[in-house]
């Protein structure tokens, strides 16, 4: 696994935790933040994880395993895409790492990506996350 090209990105949201765990694993909140994505889990450690829908006109079917659900905590998978052209391998899945840290009404919220291939991947997933990180923000603090 690459860790030297692990992308990070965080942001504080004007909410408690509870309200932001709830917009994560939500389906229908992650739609309304995730670039549409369609999310279907028990949300359950060891379980699996999927995200299918439409990226830039073309459909994916992505997948992964939930490795660590820590209500109002810690949020982390697996994750695999077959968009990126690699084969359905073990080294060609990222682990993505949320962590929440709560400030009264107030929550940070961590974000990490590991086993990107190469320091523009990294900065393309830094992009892409940011971008989601802000839509969630703006989900949970207005509702849009």
């Amino acid at each position: 696994m690459n860790t030297m090209h692990t992308a990070y990105c965080s942001i504080n949201i004007n909410a408690p935790a509870g309200r932001i765990w709830q917009a994560l694993v939500t389906p229908t909140e992650i739609k309304e933040y995730m670039f549409g994505t369609t999310v279907v889990s028990d949300w359950k450690e060891g379980s699996p994880i999927v995200w299918k829908g439409d990226w830039k006109g073309k459909p994916y079917e992505d997948k992964g395993v939930l490795l660590q659900v820590k209500a109002e905590q810690l949020l982390q998978y697996t994750h695999f895409s077959p968009l990126a052209g690699l084969p359905d391998l073990a080294e060609n899945y990222h682990t993505v790492t949320i962590e929440l840290a709560a400030d009264g009404a107030r929550t940070g919220v961590t974000l990490s990506q590991d086993n990107n291939p190469t320091a523009e991947a990294r900065e393309q997933s830094e992009k892409n996350w940011d971008t989601m990180l802000t839509a969630l923000k703006q989900h949970v603090e207005t509702g849009n």
